[in-house]
């Protein structure tokens, strides 16, 4: 008997796991297939189950049906309240005033495609979602966004405002001060995508304005305007250091202050700010003026040496010079004023002369009198001699220091009837007249003199226009021609009298006036460094007679009255050659060369007064 066998026939376990998820598979989707040709077949027409719009139920309603309740039920765009808030101002409006449009055909075409769109699984997703939690379906709606942007626009004209910075001005006395303002603009754009955002729920809510806000960067000036009136509150002072009260106070008045006071626009560290102050330039011209009062130079002591010691006696003390230094004023006042203090002292600079109180002969250098001459004024009036001396006392106990040049004008100083001088005759305009200070020139003749026979350099020297008599004169009282060409005229600051103490040593000026004999000493004390002084004149020559004397009426003369104004002088050339040496050197070699015109003499008589030639001569006036 013959036996059959089969073989046996494994089974691979991979593929029976996947046959079985291919089953599994096809039963899923055969299930899901017939869920949604299922679901469809029920709702066929209608809105699925758990389907809203804008929160309205329109399950199981057609379209059609659906539209209709929506319409009846949502009222939104006319009932709804929209609100824009800016600060405590409040707008309300409804939709339908920005714009806002219901379409309820739409919207419940919409709400009808939920389910049905999306494929297979997405279909079946919404469908599951809409039954178990609900679905709601936007609503369609319509926006004019022109007539959002219109009533936008008209929130913007309220909301609006441009940008100021603070401000604050000076108006007379009063003060005058603008908060800034912060500049805000509304942006219209921005804030109408918030509100379309917002109709889209159909709900009562606040939209938000985007308001774009621009700070200015000076907000309040509130500090300043204060200062600014504490600086008017009462006038200025400007006083003496130290309580001094020679002088001042100077007193600068409210409209004045108000006048003066600037507002500045100022950058540090912290960013612009407004700055209250006085006004630099009008505080410095105004500093000028005080300055020309207070301001001194300094002045070495006066001293006179005396022969019988060979000491120095001093005859004045030193003074401290001092200068009013306007920029530290200037920022010492603007500090005080934002203090509140309206008395402020001037800040002074000084500076202490070169020779103090206690100098000696032997610190300076002086010993002995080095150079010497007198000059005679014979038949000066009491005017002319009282001139002379005030003059000259402005050079008593002066010291010239080595190698300093010595400007007569400056020492002289002003020339005025405050300063001790008196009308007499002068040089002017080509005329002999009565002017302040007729005699003057008798002082810078006679320095000219002893800076000349004493060798020192002569630097600036006038002769005047005509010779004088007076600086030609001999102690006897008789001229001698040979001076002519000594003299010197100084009218400060057009002309000038200048020489140079070329010296190793300081040079002591003394001036001594007898008004009885009528003479006038200068005096140099020094320290002799072996100088010597040879001079030679060549005289007048080339003389010019002097013209026929002139005589004119004067009205402020009575009839018969004859009065002499100037006198006749004969023109000449005159050339004063100089040699000084020390050692066998020339340090020096001079020529001064003068030019004299000639002089008409001119009386002046009274009206109606007969044949006044004749009656000048009978006086002896005016005669060639």
């Amino acid at each position: 008997m013959t036996t059959l066998s089969y073989p046996y026939r494994k089974t691979n376990p991979a593929l029976q796991i996947l046959a079985a998820l291919l089953i599994g598979l096809g039963l899923y989707l055969f299930a899901t297939l017939a869920w949604l040709v299922s679901y469809q077949i029920v709702y066929a027409g209608q809105i699925f189950p758990g389907v809203t719009v804008a929160g309205v139920d329109v399950s199981g309603l057609t379209p059609q049906d659906a539209a209709v309740k929506l319409s009846q039920t949502l009222s939104y765009p006319y009932s709804g309240r929209l609100v824009f808030r800016d600060g405590d101002k409040v707008w309300v409006a409804t939709p339908a005033e920005l714009g806002m449009a219901f379409d309820p055909s739409a919207s419940a075409q919409a709400a009808y495609r939920l389910g049905r769109s999306r494929g297979l699984f997405g279909a079946l997703a919404d469908q599951i979602r809409a039954r178990k939690r609900g679905a709601d379906a936007s609503p369609v709606i319509l926006f004019d966004e022109r007539v959002a942007y219109q009533y936008l626009r008209n929130l913007a004209a309220q909301i609006d405002q441009p940008m100021l910075e603070a401000s604050l001005s000076i108006q007379g006395t009063d003060v005058v001060a603008q908060p800034g303002q912060v500049g805000r603009v509304l942006n219209i754009d921005a804030t109408l995508v918030y509100l379309s955002a917002q109709l889209q729920t159909f709900r009562d809510s606040e939209v938000p304005l985007v308001i774009q806000e621009t700070p200015p960067q000076i907000m309040d000036v509130t500090a300043q305007a204060q200062t600014a009136r504490q600086i008017l509150s009462e006038p200025l002072r400007l006083v003496l250091p130290d309580g001094g009260t020679e002088q001042g106070p100077w007193t600068f008045d409210i409209p004045t202050l108000a006048n003066m006071l600037r507002v500045q626009r100022v950058e540090d560290g912290s960013g612009p700010r407004v700055q209250v102050r006085l006004d630099e330039g009008a505080l410095r011209a105004n500093l000028v003026g005080i300055a020309a009062h207070v301001d001194q130079k300094p002045a070495n002591a006066r001293f006179v040496f005396n022969d019988e010691t060979g000491q120095l006696d001093l005859i004045a003390p030193a003074t401290i010079g001092r200068a009013v230094d306007p920029d530290a004023t200037i920022l010492a006042v603007n500090q005080a004023l934002q203090n509140g203090a309206h008395t402020v002292p001037l800040t002074l600079v000084y500076t202490q002369p070169k020779v103090g109180d206690n100098a000696t002969a032997d610190e300076l250098g002086i010993h002995e009198l080095v150079s010497s001459v007198t000059s005679y004024f014979y038949g000066s009036s009491i005017a002319r001699i009282q001139n002379i001396q005030t003059a000259a006392a402005q050079f008593h106990g002066v010291l010239i220091a080595p190698g300093e040049t010595f400007s007569m004008g400056s020492m002289l100083g002003d020339i005025s009837l405050d300063n001790g001088y008196a009308e007499a005759l002068i040089i002017y305009g080509g005329r002999t007249i009565k002017g302040v200070g007729g005699g003057v020139c008798q002082v810078s003749t006679t320095l000219f003199r002893t800076a000349f026979f004493g060798g020192y350099q002569i630097d600036e020297r006038h002769a005047h226009a005509y010779r004088v008599y007076y600086y030609e004169q001999l102690p006897s009282g008789a001229n001698n021609p040979k001076l002519a060409g000594l003299d010197a005229t100084v009218y400060f600051p057009l002309v000038d009298f200048k020489f140079t103490n070329d010296s190793p040593y300081w040079l002591l000026m003394e001036t001594y006036v007898n008004p009885g004999a009528r003479t006038l000493t200068w005096k140099f004390y020094s320290t002799k460094d072996g100088r010597s002084v040879d001079w030679t004149t060549s005289g007048p020559q080339n003389v010019v007679p002097a013209p026929k004397p002139l005589l004119e009426e004067n009205s402020d003369l009575s009839k018969g009255e004859i009065k002499q104004v100037d006198w006749a002088a004969d023109g000449a050339d005159v050339s004063v050659t100089r040699t000084v040496t020390r050692d066998g050197q020339v340090i020096h070699n001079d020529q001064f060369d003068t030019h004299y015109e000639p002089w008409q003499a001119v009386c002046q008589f009274g009206p109606g007064t007969k044949d006044p030639e004749k009656q000048a001569k009978k006086q002896g006036l005016c005669q060639p």
